[in-house]
């Protein structure tokens, strides 16, 4: 028999989240930092590393079963690659996972990138705990 606390460690697994740097962008400290606080509050992340190909990180994406998907793009080329990544999830039956956007991107975007699907777009000098806060309110509303 499974006390309180077996029974909550049951009903919510830990989120899972790939994390990666899309294109030719090779500045990771940034998402390396998300990665590191998004660890230390309890969730799993796979950092699938620099340089991949959208067609690379849905894969990773399936394979390791994520449920958020977080991109991290300084280069410049987020309309381009942000809607490829958006297809490839939709064409792979993986539209349930959750996309976040992070890095350099022009406000006038933001919007733009959202109506693709994309849930939160963070900047820089977003505060850790905002990109934690976003992510468990997002797990509680589906599983409320």
């Amino acid at each position: 028999m499974l006390g309180a606390a077996g029974t909550n460690a049951l009903k919510q697994k830990p989120l899972r989240v790939v994390l990666a740097k899309v294109g030719l962008d090779g500045h990771d400290r940034g998402i390396k930092v998300v990665a590191r606080a998004l660890r230390d509050a309890g969730m799993q992340v796979i950092y699938a590393g620099l340089w991949q190909t959208p067609e690379a990180v849905i894969r990773t994406v399936a394979d390791e079963d994520a449920d958020w998907l977080g991109l991290s793009i300084l280069s410049g080329a987020h309309m381009t690659l942000v809607p490829r990544v958006m297809q490839l999830l939709r064409d792979a039956g993986l539209g349930h996972v959750g996309v976040l956007v992070g890095g350099i991107i022009p406000e006038g975007d933001v919007a733009k990138l959202q109506d693709l699907g994309v849930a939160r777009v963070f900047g820089p000098g977003t505060p850790l705990p905002e990109i934690v806060a976003f992510l468990r309110e997002q797990s509680e509303a589906q599983h409320a």
